[in-house]
């Protein structure tokens, strides 16, 4: 449980670090690398620590027992079990029915995405088996798709990616149709599929880490935030793309959701609009404040160690006694 409290926290720190630089840098500048590195940091990070830079919880909260009694009234007995060294012991008991849970847990969502898999699959498929040369994907203003019945648009397949787009959106007026069909593209050319695919894994391996959640889908609203930014650049017009994509958004809503899509994730389309037709300018203050802040957390969870329940934490880590035990009043 300590645990994962820890990887939790270490994870939402940097993904709070990687949020002020992502804050920090010019609009049109690429910002999926941001949360490339702070997703894998923040796995390999604790995995590394609590071998190499831990340090047990055991002993300093015993020092900090002899202040709890005069603490009692101020902080309330609920609040005091945060700081029983036993009651800390008593949840490496609970191990195994987190375990149980962590198993369940990641077979649902492999299970989960083996469908999805599937159902694309079919979707391709039987797209492909409507035309008359189902071997080769149809070509709509120069570029490779295949054409469903409402799935799309999106970019699909990790070895392979394929552009879907429905019917719909092959009648749409010219620029319209070039705006989503450029965005599908760049998506293909850049292998977002397969980036978002990799960047996923993580969910499967610890599906109870809510900040890795929250990273993997800042790394989505990234993706496609530098499609946005690429096709504006170049086809141009940024408020004509912004109309494109409300109005794909209202036609888009009956088929099924695929990532990456030219409507994002859920909740996605409003900070797309915002970050491309109205983006906030920075003030002369924030341009040293937020990297600063981002530096200083990066520094508190590179210096912060594993905590661990046992009793023998790693050489490197130490302790003195003037900073885990309080002064005595005589």
């Amino acid at each position: 449980m300590l645990c994962i409290l820890y990887v939790t926290a270490a994870g939402a720190l940097l993904g709070i670090a990687g949020l002020l630089i992502e804050r920090a840098l010019p609009a049109t500048l690429p910002r999926r690398w941001i949360w490339c590195g702070v997703i894998p940091v923040s796995m390999v990070l604790p995995g590394y620590y609590r071998v190499h830079h831990n340090w047990s919880v055991i002993p300093v909260l015993q020092q900090q027992q002899e202040v709890l009694p005069s603490l009692g009234h101020i902080i309330g007995t609920a609040s005091l079990t945060l700081f029983d060294p036993d009651w800390w012991a008593r949840t490496e008991s609970y191990d195994t029915t987190i375990n149980q849970v962590w198993l369940t847990v990641s077979g649902i969502l492999v299970i989960w995405g083996l469908t999805n898999a599937m159902r694309v699959s079919h979707i391709v498929s039987s797209s492909r088996s409507g035309r008359g040369n189902p071997g080769q994907p149809a070509i709509a203003d120069g570029v490779p798709v295949v054409v469903t019945d409402i799935a799309g648009p999106a970019t699909v397949g990790v070895l392979r990616s394929r552009v879907l787009v429905p019917r719909w959106v092959l009648a749409l007026p010219g620029m319209q149709r070039q705006y989503v069909l450029r965005h599908e593209e760049e998506h293909r050319r850049a292998h977002d599929a397969r980036l978002l695919f990799v960047a996923s894994l993580p969910l499967i391996l610890m599906p109870w880490n809510l900040a890795m959640w929250w990273l993997v889908r800042r790394l989505c609203l990234a993706v496609e935030m530098d499609c946005d930014n690429r096709v504006v650049a170049a086809l141009g017009e940024a408020n004509a793309y912004g109309e494109v994509l409300l109005k794909v958004a209202q036609a888009g809503s009956r088929g099924p959701r695929l990532q990456p899509a030219f409507l994002g994730g859920t909740g996605m389309l409003e900070r797309r609009l915002t970050a491309l037709l109205a983006p906030t300018p920075l003030r002369y203050v924030q341009r040293f404040l937020l990297p600063a802040v981002a530096l200083s957390l990066l520094l508190l969870v590179l210096w912060m160690p594993h905590p661990i329940v046992g009793h023998h934490a790693h050489a490197n880590v130490t302790m003195t006694s003037g900073a885990t035990t309080p002064p005595r009043l005589h």
